[in-house]
Order: structure tokens, then C-alpha cells, then sequence
């Protein structure tokens, strides 16, 4: 008797559709992760750039856009617009895993348990997705923008495991990385959530209406209707625009009060509240809160296209469709 129920509990180890589940998890995860990598690493030195400026660097903060982009490697090298880069790739693939996955779920959950459905549930999951990677991955984000706000000669970090180290002894323990995430959280609810929004609205559109943009699925998945890369690039970059114009400012905040004792006058931007109004004194709208936009939407287009490009791409290969 007690060899037959051992045996019969050793047959029933794991239920087919948990498996299935656990298989659909981390083949999603490594969809969003791929995704996430190659939309930041196209845009890396904008990325480097739009830091400088947004912070108001001494060294830089006289410029514009392009020229920045000339001055960076002549003062620093050609690998100087990829400073902080490498702190981004350890941030950024867990970030994009965890953000295309929780989107897929949280939709998933709106339609199924709470009777959410149609285009608003699309903006819901996308806040709630976009929220979840930020709290999940935002140690690295502070990380990655010290190292990216540092210039050659005036090292205050020395690389990843020195900034946190310091960061950890200096600026308070584990809150000193949590710094500026209330901006964050706040300014990428709505970057998130018009991002797939907008994306899956134009998406929906084009397979609904425009048969002649359709493309040719994978062999290994031909049933699935997809759009033509080119066209999907088109719907990513507008979703980007669209949402980087909506949550800027907020972004502008997160990344000042990031940088912490890095500026000179921190004490100015110890709150969300405080640091756009310290900015918009200062600075004003045009070259303080929407300071470097122009850059970012050269960024954010391309970027957001990659991201939603890929990703589609993925779960044809992967069969997340």
C-alpha cells in the first residue's frame, strides 16, 4: 500500500499544463531580453549623451545635440559614447524580459479574471508591465547613469562593482538605489502604457484593414498574421514618440535625482515635487524640462521600433504567437 501510493505520487510530478506554463515563462522571458539588448544597443550613444545634457554636465551642458555627440569622443574617445553601456546590457536584459512578459500576462489577466478588454486593457497592462521591470531593475538604472554621467580625468566610480559599493557606503545602503523612483515609476506608467498602446492599436489596425502589409510568418509557424518588418518599425518608432512626449518631463526629474551627489546641487532634488519645480525655475520648460527631447525622440523612435520589431520577431521563432 505504501509503495504504490510512493510510486503513484512519483508518477505525478508536475501537471502538463504547468509545465507548459514554465516553458511559455522562460521562453518569453528570453524574447523581451533579446529585445530589450538589441533596441538599447542601437542606440547606445544617444543614450550616453541624452544623460549629459538632461543633467546639465559642466562639460557639456553648453551644447547641443550633435555637437555633443562630435565633443564626447574627442574629449574621451570613441568608446566614451559607450560609457555605462555595459552596466545597461546587465540592466536591460532582465528589464525587457521581465516587461514583454508581464505585459503578456497582465493582459492576460485583465481579459480573463477582471473582463477588461478591447484597447484599454492594452494601456492598463503596459503601465502595469512597464512599472513591474523598473521596480525590479532600477539598482541597475542608477548604476548605469552614474557610470554614463562620469567624464575622463574626473572618475568618481571606477566601474559596476565600485559604484555600488559606494553608493551602498556613502548615500544610505539600499535606499541610496532607490533614489528617484517615484518619478520613475510615475513618468513610466504612461511611457509603458501609450508605448504598447499605441503599438498594439496600429498592430491590430494593419492586420484588420491593410492585408497588403501583411508579411510571410516564420516556416515553423506559418498560421500566425504578421506585419512586414518595415511596417512594424513604423508602428514601434510612433508608439515610442507618441509616449516619450507624454512622460519627458518626469524622466528629465528621475534622472537628476538619480544622479544624487553626483550634481552640485543635489540638495535641490531630494523629491519629485521639488526637483521639477527646481528645474522649471532654473532652467525653464524649453531647456529644462523637455531639455535634450529632440535627442530622445532621435533615440526613442529607433529604439521602441527595435524593441516591438524583435520582439514580434521572437515569438514567431519561439511560438509565443
Amino acid at each position: 500500500m505504501t509503495t504504490e501510493a510512493v510510486s503513484s505520487r512519483g508518477r505525478t510530478q508536475i501537471p502538463a499544463p504547468v509545465q507548459e506554463d514554465y516553458y511559455y515563462f522562460f521562453r518569453s522571458f528570453a524574447a523581451g531580453g533579446v529585445a530589450g539588448c538589441c533596441a538599447k544597443s542601437t542606440i547606445a550613444p544617444l543614450d550616453r549623451v541624452k544623460i549629459l545634457l538632461q543633467a546639465q554636465n559642466p562639460h557639456y551642458k553648453h551644447l547641443g545635440v550633435l555637437a555633443t555627440l562630435k565633443a564626447v569622443p574627442k574629449k574621451e574617445g570613441f568608446l566614451g559614447l559607450y560609457k555605462g553601456n555595459g552596466a545597461m546590457m546587465i540592466r536591460i536584459f532582465p528589464y525587457g524580459a521581465i516587461q514583454f512578459m508581464a505585459f503578456d500576462k497582465y493582459k492576460k489577466f485583465l481579459s480573463t479574471r477582471l473582463g477588461i478588454s478591447g484597447h484599454i486593457h492594452r494601456l492598463m497592462a503596459g503601465s502595469m508591465a512597464g512599472m513591474t521591470a523598473v521596480v525590479c531593475t532600477y539598482p541597475l538604472d542608477v548604476i548605469r547613469a552614474r557610470l554614463a554621467f562620469q567624464v575622463t580625468g574626473e572618475h568618481r566610480y571606477t566601474g559596476i562593482r565600485n559604484a555600488f559599493q559606494t553608493i551602498y557606503l556613502k548615500e544610505g545602503g539600499i535606499s541610496g538605489f532607490y533614489r528617484g523612483l517615484t518619478p520613475t515609476i510615475i513618468g513610466m506608467a504612461p511611457y509603458a502604457g501609450f508605448s504598447f498602446f499605441t503599438f498594439g492599436t496600429l498592430k491590430t489596425l494593419g492586420l484588420t484593414h491593410f492585408p497588403e502589409h501583411l508579411g510571410k510568418p516564420s516556416l515553423d509557424n506559418p498560421n500566425v498574421l504578421v506585419l512586414k518588418t518595415q511596417v512594424n518599425l513604423l508602428c514601434g518608432g510612433v508608439a515610442g514618440a507618441i509616449a516619450q512626449t507624454i512622460s519627458y518631463p518626469l524622466d528629465v526629474a528621475r534622472r537628476r535625482m538619480q544622479l544624487g551627489a553626483s550634481l552640485p546641487d543635489s540638495d535641490k532634488c531630494l523629491s519629485l515635487t521639488k526637483t521639477l519645480k527646481y528645474v522649471y525655475t532654473q532652467y525653464g520648460i524649453k531647456n529644462g524640462l523637455y531639455r535634450g527631447l529632440s535627442l530622445n525622440y532621435i533615440r526613442c523612435i529607433p529604439s521602441q521600433a527595435v524593441a516591438f520589431t524583435t520582439y514580434e520577431f521572437m515569438k514567431q521563432i519561439l511560438h509565443l504567437n
